[in-house]
């Protein structure tokens, strides 16, 4: 791999790279923050893409075009309302034209504009912090609900398709085996006690009834930024899994990351609960924006949708650890069993508490 700084250069057009640090906590992509000497923008951001995980990661920056445009194009409309921002990161350049840049050994960089006076946070702090998730993620479906989902490239085909990822357990299962130790066989018996509704929302999506729109792909907690003054949510970040999908993907995922407290990467999975506080805020966030084009049978899939979308996530952690953890980064041997044993526990939270759940969808809608 070339030199982070040496690829930096490649995507300015005047001044000088200060400094090429590593920044945030991603998962798949590796992602620096780079320091120029120029006042007007003194930070990019400069990321490597995993083209492992993204195989063609051409088809990533086209989505990234066409979603990004687009939401400027609505926003130059329909600004936002005072008091708020909302941005969108910009694609950068390189010298040679085009907006990504190969390295001598075949790595694959892209450079984004830096949203400035802005931060994240892990886990939710409080109802107001929910709310503003529930807003970011509602403000991004809002912006994108007019653009056709088949103007975007399916970039990871089975994405959030729950029995896909069921048969690909099924396979790493037969060929390795199942793990040593209680927790492995306490995950086993999880999947294989919950297998039988793995397949809810694609049902519904197959009868018509659920169709596919533009979403995010991965919109937990801290893809949100919020405003270092306000607080209040400025963007959505992180949009290398935009793809055309089901709604539903993404407000499960939502929910699923910002009314679990503990947070994904807790060493305290017996204590992990979905909080319905949590969740009554961060629906009403996201209501705010997208109640516009949800439809009768949208609303009647919501419970499942965070149900199913913590199960999912705990599959994919079970199964990346039986395979030798080979998707997600990891700090050791069992972090994918412990991230797993994270997700099943809120599921296992999440259905002890569906009654509640509907009352709560019921008296927002």
């Amino acid at each position: 791999m070339d030199h982070p700084i040496n690829v930096a250069e490649q995507f300015i057009p005047q001044g000088r790279v200060l400094e090429v640090r590593p920044y945030g906590r991603g998962n798949v992509h590796d992602t620096f923050l780079v320091t120029l000497d120029i006042a007007a923008e003194p930070h990019f951001i400069l990321q490597r893409l995993n083209t492992r995980v993204f195989r063609r990661p051409e088809l990533v920056m086209g989505n990234l075009r066409i979603c990004t445009e687009h939401v400027r194009r609505r926003l130059a409309r329909t600004p936002t309302g005072a008091g708020r921002r909302w941005e969108v990161p910009r694609v950068l350049g390189a010298r040679d034209g085009r907006d990504y840049f190969i390295d001598r050994q075949g790595s694959f960089w892209r450079a984004l504009s830096f949203i400035d006076s802005a931060c994240t946070l892990d886990t939710i702090s409080d109802l107001g912090h929910a709310r503003e998730v529930g807003y970011g993620l509602g403000r991004f479906h809002q912006l994108l609900s007019d653009l056709p989902a088949a103007h975007l490239s399916d970039t990871l085909p089975g994405f959030h398709v729950t029995p896909g990822y069921l048969r690909h357990y099924d396979e790493v299962l037969a060929a390795h085996g199942a793990a040593p130790g209680p927790e492995a066989a306490q995950a086993g018996r999880f999947v294989q006690e919950r297998r039988a509704w793995a397949h809810v929302l694609e049902e519904a999506r197959a009868q018509g009834r659920l169709c596919l729109r533009p979403i995010h792909g991965d919109p937990k907690v801290n893809n949100v930024l919020l405003d270092a003054e306000t607080s209040r949510a400025v963007a959505l970040v992180d949009l290398d899994t935009v793809k055309p999908g089901l709604v539903h993907y993404d407000i499960g995922d939502c929910l699923r990351s910002g009314c679990n407290p503990q947070g994904e990467e807790t060493e305290h999975w017996e204590a992990v609960r979905f909080e319905p506080d949590l969740c009554r805020a961060l629906l009403q966030g996201y209501l705010s924006q997208a109640r516009g084009f949800l439809t009768e049978a949208d609303y009647g899939h919501l419970y499942d949708a965070v149900r199913l979308i913590a199960f999912e996530l705990g599959l994919r952690f079970f199964t990346d650890y039986l395979e030798g953890n080979v998707y997600f980064k990891v700090r050791h041997r069992e972090h994918n069993l412990a991230r797993a044993l994270v997700q099943f526990r809120l599921t296992e939270s999440i259905e002890s508490q569906e009654t509640v759940m509907g009352a709560i969808i019921r008296d927002l809608r």
